[in-house]
């Protein structure tokens, strides 16, 4: 049913619009125009439709209300204060306070807030994922819709719904600019993701003026190419046509939906609205009295918040909310009844916990030197944990062949728009939007993995960057990781990559050696419960160590170990992935000719300096200065490890097509070039 709005609902939808021009005008930043149009798009979701219990914000079944205009956070702000949301503190506790007090607006933008100048996962309770960058929220949400319907399948039973949630996104102009935003809204469609709805604020208006200057394209168009249902709202403010296309959604079963919602940036400003100016700067105070009066709102007041709206969208939450919730909660405990080892499952996912045996049965590779390529090892461990953790399911940019991340397992199964119970997942080659699609399903209790080739890390930055600020324990497998991979060329052989990675701050980046590294790097990829991991691996066949000539196990798990040493080395080798096999066979020849030398693997900068000083200090003595690090990228971060003196046996510029033993002959990976540089070493030490 659906109505006209009431003097409370004006009220109320002035009083987000007011709160959001106060607070950047008090912050002399923000952007309050786009708030100030959507206010009607934000209460009609809220206060008719959201399914969301106040009290309980953290409820798996709620829907989602991702806003990925995320500049516009004032709007989100509001509504989360006007809805009375409780605070979830970092153990999942209710606090009792809310989650956003009228002091909390009033400190937005400002150091240590809860109310950041973009929405921000974690830090503030309500936020359902890091927004700002645009197009990520889009993607976000067709993550969240994607494990919406494999926890369906998995958890409901027989009438019994745990989970039937539908996903909400507020974009914009500029999201629907972004490449990741066609990447996302393509893929959606192929999958028929119906309990998704894209609300599109089509005000028209950019930093640099009229979308005109850039953009023309017939958006409705687009998405009914790519299978969505598309609605179009002609008026923001309308209420009625607003809520009429929210239940046309809803009563939607084949394909997401997209409404178009035309509305006015900076609407009621009597001098800004539906300008530039709206969008991005603090009205002033003289334009804020005058858009008030437009309103009807005290031209002197500041943060008012009636008596009548101070109730009204917490109450409409609660009504519609509080009776689904505990049939919710009635449907859990008859699952704990009736099926414990799911119900504990359940506990476990929301908990960011593994299964209790999830490590048994673990792989061991035999000592091997003709080898493997570590993204061989990499999908036969992948697999042995997947059969231990279910809810751990991924998939690739159209290269599950060469990455090896295909669960073969029986029951494994292929997620698709007829089944999607399946843990196998089919990106096509949409990089970017795959690495956020991951962000999304980590934020909805899932463990995705995502694989590609390392040089296509570039079209993944921003999703590796959100999944690090969010803390998300995404797996991201990077395969081809050097110029190992030969013949193809400059264009596929990754320099800069490793040096971008580890320059992320929360960020695990992990380069293991040889197939027993791999596994373990993987344990420690699937153990983090708030940190992404990158798992680095080759294309080539790397030796497998003998562990019973070398070190008896796998330090990697430390960043950093001894893989090899004489009793008093002269000069230490660094190494990291397939590199590790070289120094190896160049400490050989070292202590062939007598030089006492020591190999360090170094699969993990970050673990590495994780350990205590006093670990460190033993894998690389500061009193042993000539060292040698040998790795196939740039050498950009190696001096805090070999000093400005320590030689370094990397990459300086771009590789070239050719076999890998011609590559490795040009660019100097052979033993002689190392042992050449560790006898320079050993000589410059000793002078």
């Amino acid at each position: 049913m659906t109505h006209a709005a009431t003097a409370v609902d004006t009220q109320c939808i002035n009083t987000i619009r007011t709160l959001a021009m106060d607070a950047v005008q008090k912050a002399n930043s923000g952007h309050p125009g786009t708030p100030m149009g959507l206010a009607p798009v934000g209460y009609t979701l809220w206060s008719r439709f959201l399914r969301y219990h106040p009290e309980h914000p953290d409820w798996p079944n709620r829907d989602r209300f991702v806003l990925s205009v995320g500049h516009a956070s004032m709007l989100l702000y509001s509504l989360l204060h006007l809805a009375g949301v409780v605070e979830i503190d970092a153990h999942g506790k209710r606090t009792g306070q809310p989650a956003i007090s009228l002091d909390d607006i009033k400190q937005f933008r400002q150091a240590d807030s809860k109310t950041p100048g973009h929405p921000e996962y974690r830090m503030t309770t309500g936020v359902e994922t890091t927004t700002g960058p645009l197009g990520q929220g889009c993607a976000n949400s067709v993550g969240m819709a994607m494990a919406e319907r494999w926890l369906a399948e998995r958890f409901n039973r027989d009438g019994k719904v745990l989970f039937d949630y539908n996903v909400y996104t507020l974009c914009g102009d500029g999201d629907m600019m972004e490449g990741i935003s066609s990447e996302a809204a393509s893929m959606a469609g192929h999958l028929k993701l119906a309990n998704l709805c894209w609300i599109y604020d089509n005000n028209t208006i950019s930093i640099e003026g009229h979308t005109e200057l850039a953009f023309s394209e017939d958006v409705i168009k687009r998405f009914q190419a790519y299978g969505w249902h598309t609605l179009h709202v002609t008026d923001a403010n309308d209420l009625q046509a607003l809520s009429a296309a929210l239940e046309t959604f809803k009563a939607n079963t084949g394909a997401p939906t997209l409404i178009v919602v035309d509305s006015v940036i900076g609407y009621g400003s009597p001098h800004k609205h539906n300008t530039a100016a709206a969008h991005g700067e603090p009205l002033g105070d003289d334009e804020i009295r005058l858009t008030k009066a437009a309103y009807g709102w005290p031209q002197d007041s500041s943060f008012l918040v009636p008596d009548d709206a101070r109730t009204l969208l917490r109450d409409a939450l609660l009504e519609r909310s509080q009776a689904l919730y505990e049939t919710w909660r009635q449907h859990l405990s008859q699952l704990a009844q009736h099926e414990p080892e799911l119900a504990d499952e359940l506990h476990r996912m929301r908990a960011g916990e593994m299964p209790e045996h999830w490590q048994d049965n673990l792989l061991h590779f035999d000592s091997d030197t003709k080898g493997v390529a570590s993204r061989a090892a990499g999908g036969e461990v992948l697999n042995a944990f997947a059969q231990q953790v279910p809810w751990l399911l991924g998939g690739s940019a159209d290269l599950s062949p060469s990455t090896k991340t295909n669960l073969t397992f029986d029951g494994a199964g292929r997620f698709s728009a007829d089944d999607y119970s399946g843990r196998n997942l089919h990106f096509g080659i949409r990089e970017h939007a795959m690495g956020a699609i991951a962000n999304g399903m980590a934020l909805s209790y899932l463990r995705p993995y995502t694989s590609t080739f390392l040089v296509f890390s570039d079209y993944m930055k921003p999703p590796i960057r959100l999944a690090a600020i969010m803390e998300l324990p995404v797996v991201f497998v990077f395969t081809h990781d050097s110029i190992g991979v030969g013949e193809d060329g400059p264009t596929h052989q990754p320099i800069e990559h490793l040096t971008q990675l580890r320059a992320t701050p929360g960020l695990l980046t992990l380069r293991p050696g040889d197939a027993n590294e791999t596994l373990e790097l993987w344990k420690v990829a699937l153990a983090q419960t708030h940190r992404p991991s990158c798992v680095v691996l080759s294309r080539q066949p790397l030796p497998t160590l003998d562990r019973t000539k070398y070190a008896a196990a796998s330090g990697a798990a430390k960043g950093a170990y001894v893989l090899a040493s004489a009793e008093e080395p002269k000069v230490i080798l660094l190494a990291t992935g397939s590199e590790v096999s070289l120094a190896v066979a160049a400490y050989e020849q070292l202590k062939g000719q007598g030089i006492a030398a020591r190999v360090v693997s170094m699969p993990s900068w970050e673990l590495f300096e994780d350990q205590d000083q006093a670990y460190r200090d033993s894998v690389l003595p500061p009193a042993l200065k000539a060292r040698v690090v040998v790795e196939q990228a740039g050498p950009l971060g190696w001096d805090r490890y070999v000093g400005q003196t320590g030689a370094k046996v990397v990459m300086n510029s771009f590789g070239a097509s050719a076999p890998l033993a011609k590559l490795q002959e040009k660019f100097g990976f052979t033993v002689e070039n190392v042992v050449e540089q560790a006898l320079s070493q050993v000589q410059l030490i000793q002078g």
